[in-house]
Parts: structure tokens; C-alpha cells; sequence
């Protein structure tokens, strides 16, 4: 009689060395949350080319506000913000908007809970508002966000920013000032984390062809079908 030699499933090679990784596994992947493609300091960097090229484009910080969407687009417009003030000098507006009662899929989606819409003091009228968000995607959040601006003021004009485009439009909407672009398929998730919500700063990206997205790792902004 011969012992059965075959290794249980999941078990670990006993004759692997120690430390060593799943081959399966892609390197710079986490099981867990799933391929990182923007840590920390591209985190940072990305949002200080979004401040500047806001300056250039503004021509100065004159007449600027920034409103984020909730929820991760709250903490970007305060980054980039603090970004603008470090360069100019001076304090720049910053405020959020919540779209959650103007998304066109109200009626299809169970109900969610409202977030703050905070206009700073002195309001929108007349000024440039820089809408910030983590992820562009089919574009109903910011057309939902526009609706939402005109029940609390008339800007002279609004800009886009976002952190991560992952392309898939649905209606005719196109970022001003773009952290990264991000080609992706339809099946996978793009997931923001941020040290204000997470403890962490990242960007990743899960999910196969053939593979559904897990849901619970879609963000709050646009990464919503």
C-alpha cells in the first residue's frame, strides 16, 4: 500500500523556500484589492499637475472654487486646493456637491445615503468652478452634478477634474484635467482608496474577462455603470 504523496488543496509546497510568491499571482498584485497602478507619491504628483495646469488655465487662481463630489471627490478638491494656495498664496473655496437625488438611475438603484452639498461663503455666481472627482466613467455623476449646481448658483464657467478617466462614456462629457488616464473593460473595477477614508492612498484595478466586478469594490464617484 503507498501512501498517498499528493499535497491537500491549498496547501503549501513544503518544498518551496521561504518567502516565496505564488507564480499565479502577477507581480505588484494584491489577492485582495487587486493591481495597483497609482500609489502614494503618484497619487501626489498627479494632483499637483491638476492644480497647475488649473492655474495656467484660469490664469491665476482669481474667481476659483472647487466643489467635490462625495465622497472621495470632497478630500481630492482639498488636495488640489492646498496645492493652488501653496503656489498663489492664497486661500482657494472649496466645497461639495452631492448628486445622489439627480442621478438618472435613482428609480433602479436601492436607496443610498445623502451626502453634503457645502457651497463655500460667497457662493458660485460668476465664477469658476473646477468640479473634482476620483473616477470618470460612463458620465452620469457629472451630468447629474451639473443639474445639481443649478439649484445653487450660475457659474461663469465649469471645468472637470478627475483623478483616474477609465474611458466608457455614455453621454457626450470630456475631463478638463485628467490625473491618469486608465484604459479598462467594461468587467473590471476601478477602486480609489484615500488616507482620508482607507488609511491609504492608492489606485487598483480588479477583475477578469469572464469575470464579473465585485460591486463592493466600485467607488462612490463614477465608477458605476
Amino acid at each position: 500500500m503507498h501512501a498517498d504523496t499528493t499535497a491537500p488543496s491549498g496547501a503549501t509546497d513544503p518544498t518551496a523556500p521561504s518567502g516565496a510568491t505564488d507564480p499565479t499571482t502577477p507581480t505588484g498584485t494584491d489577492p485582495g484589492t487587486g493591481r495597483t497602478v497609482l500609489d502614494a507619491r503618484d497619487i501626489s504628483r498627479a494632483l499637483t499637475r491638476i492644480a497647475h495646469e488649473i492655474l495656467e488655465r484660469n490664469k491665476g487662481a482669481h474667481d476659483l472654487v472647487l466643489l467635490g463630489i462625495p465622497s472621495r471627490g470632497v478630500p481630492l478638491a482639498g488636495r488640489v486646493a492646498a496645492k493652488i494656495a501653496a503656489v498663489e498664496g492664497l486661500d482657494i473655496p472649496v466645497g461639495s456637491l452631492d448628486v445622489t437625488m439627480y442621478r438618472d438611475d435613482l428609480r433602479m438603484r436601492p436607496a443610498r445615503t445623502l451626502l453634503p452639498t457645502e457651497i463655500p461663503p460667497g457662493g458660485i455666481d460668476g465664477k469658476t468652478v473646477v468640479l473634482v472627482d476620483d473616477v470618470l466613467f460612463s458620465g452620469r455623476t457629472i451630468r447629474a452634478a451639473l443639474d445639481a449646481m443649478n439649484d445653487v448658483g450660475r457659474p461663469r464657467t465649469v471645468r472637470l477634474a478627475v483623478l483616474v478617466d477609465r474611458g466608457h462614456r455614455e453621454l457626450p462629457i470630456r475631463a478638463d484635467f485628467v490625473g491618469k488616464n486608465l484604459p479598462t473593460s467594461l468587467v473590471e473595477s476601478v477602486r480609489v482608496r484615500l488616507e482620508e477614508f482607507d488609511g491609504v492612498d492608492a489606485v487598483t484595478i480588479s477583475g477578469d474577462a469572464g469575470v464579473a466586478p465585485d460591486p463592493a469594490l466600485t467607488t462612490q464617484g463614477e465608477d458605476l455603470p
